[in-house]
């Protein structure tokens, strides 16, 4: 879930700069990015039974400030 977050930054980071079709086809890669970690933590706050915005904190919060794995 972490690299799925990590993902989502980098290409929401790359949109920096870009117009016109490049700007939609690197906006694409993000929005898929993002929701992929969003059914990421969907499901591990459903299998774990842990809140689903607590899950997702913890996980941004890891890929923010460089924090260990706190979920998987």
């Amino acid at each position: 879930m972490i690299k799925l977050e990590r993902f989502a930054e980098e290409a929401r980071a790359q949109l920096a700069g870009l117009a016109d079709e490049e700007y939609r086809v690197q906006w694409r890669r993000w929005a898929d990015a993002a929701e992929a970690f969003q059914a990421a933590v969907t499901a591990h706050a459903a299998a774990t039974g842990q809140a689903r915005h607590e899950v997702e904190m913890a996980a941004k919060k890891a890929v923010r400030h460089g924090d260990e794995d706190p979920v998987d």
